[in-house]
Parts: structure tokens; sequence; C-alpha cells
């Protein structure tokens, strides 16, 4: 489409599929699901693996600073800041377990006065061995 920009970065992780990190539109700067898996490959932060490569355990505070770095790399890439975020869905394999503990972390990245709107929903699970994914749109003027 006229007037769309590919965004694609090496300091996020990449796609676990074919998809772009974000796609710009207009003004608008619509982001894939993004997890906390780094930059590069490597281990998912507070991840713990059983031998037969399922998750024993994981830790939802390490995986929502990493996802909130991931999300704040894309954003970087295509000239956006983080407070450019108008839009966040927040993806939780396990809502009783995790949402007090991202929510409090979730206000030492924004306050309900000025951070972007939110809608957190509970899902079966993730394409990754992740606990956590954000989906996000941001404003981005060309």
């Amino acid at each position: 489409m006229a007037g769309d920009e590919i965004i694609q970065t090496d300091s996020a992780p990449a796609p676990v599929g074919a998809y772009p990190h974000a796609r710009r539109h207009g003004d608008l700067l619509f982001l894939s699901g993004i997890g906390p898996r780094p930059a590069g490959g490597g281990d998912i932060p507070g991840v713990t693996l059983h031998d037969g490569g399922t998750v024993a355990d994981y830790d939802i505070a390490a995986q929502c600073h990493a996802v909130f770095a991931n999300v704040k790399a894309v954003l970087e890439s295509a000239g956006a800041e983080w407070t450019d975020l108008l839009d966040v869905t927040v993806f939780l394999i396990d809502i009783p377990r995790d949402f007090s503990t991202f929510n409090r972390i979730y206000t030492e990245y924004f306050s309900a006065d000025t951070g972007p709107c939110r809608t957190t929903v509970e899902i079966n699970r993730l394409p990754t061995p992740i606990a956590i994914e954000l989906k996000c749109i941001a404003r981005a003027p060309q």
C-alpha cells in the first residue's frame, strides 16, 4: 500500500513467523505481538525448562521487563517513543497467577493519566514458551 512502511530491527527478537516487527500506516504504528525473547536468540528471561523442553517454571516479572524492553526497541527503530503508545493489548497465559505482578510492573512504565489504553486477556498458550505477549498501537508521525 502507498504510504505503508515495514519496520524490522535487529534490536528486538526476530518474529517467529512471516510478519514484520511493525508496520507504519500514515501517522500510526502497528506492532506485531512482541514477547520477552531476547534479540538474537538465547534463553527466554525467567524460564526454566524440563529436559523435554516444556516449561517447568517462569518468572513473570523478568518476562514483563523483557517484553517492555523489546517493545521500546521496536518503537525506537521506527522513530517513536514510549510516550507515543496509544493502545496495548496484553496476553497472559495465567491471569490468576500473573496479573497482580504484571499490573504492578506496568505502573513502573505507565501512569493512568498519561499511559495508553489497555486490554488484558488470558490465553491458553503462546507460540513459544513465554507467559506474556504485547500487541501495541502507537502514533509515529512521518
